[in-house]
């Protein structure tokens, strides 16, 4: 006789479901996707629509005319902003998976500003978007179009804000611990 296996309960009453508490489906296109079911997706996993279209925005994140590096130069940014320290666990273990450079992600996780200027170009304009809300100055788009970037990465960097906003926002409501893969990565915010 096999014990069912019972879902976490986070903050505010949440749960971080697992394969004998959610849509098998949606479990299993999370393992699919992970090989795992983090944390975070087992929380989305309460709303099957919210946990797919989460891998969805992973995938076409992927798919942007951004480098490894600018990708996660975005999400730190945008992670950082929010305060979101499951966030910034979980991509700085991937960010390490990916190579990038680790000037790069210590400058992220001190939120600090970047030597490489095309970098920091990439870096102001995240946080103006992300700030502003998409109220940006014809300055503020200037000044991405001149460092290198084009009209097309403008909308990739909307993408990006949407899909860390999407686990930025769950996290917040669920606590989210911080799965044993990212506990190296443990991250707070200066701000805290």
């Amino acid at each position: 006789m096999t014990t069912a296996i019972a879902p976490q309960t986070t903050g505010h009453g949440f749960q971080i479901h697992n394969a004998e508490t959610a849509d098998p489906q949606t479990i299993s296109n999370i393992q699919s996707h992970y090989g795992m079911v983090p944390n975070l997706l087992g929380g989305l996993a309460e709303a099957p629509a919210a946990a797919e279209g989460y891998m969805a925005l992973s995938t076409l994140m992927g798919q942007t005319s951004f480098t490894p590096t600018e990708r996660h130069v975005l999400w730190f940014t945008i992670n950082a902003f929010h305060e979101c320290h499951y966030c910034m666990a979980a991509h700085t273990f991937m960010a390490n998976k990916e190579g990038v450079d680790e000037a790069v992600i210590q400058t992220a996780r001190e939120v600090g500003s970047y030597s490489d200027p095309k970098l920091e170009a990439l870096r102001v304009f995240a946080l103006a978007m992300t700030e502003k809300r998409g109220w940006v100055e014809a300055s503020d788009i200037d000044a991405f179009l001149e460092a290198g970037f084009t009209r097309q990465q403008i909308f990739e960097v909307v993408l990006a804000i949407s899909h860390k906003v999407l686990s930025n926002y769950t996290n917040h409501l669920l606590e989210t611990p911080v799965d044993p893969p990212f506990a190296a990565f443990t991250w707070q915010s200066p701000n805290a």
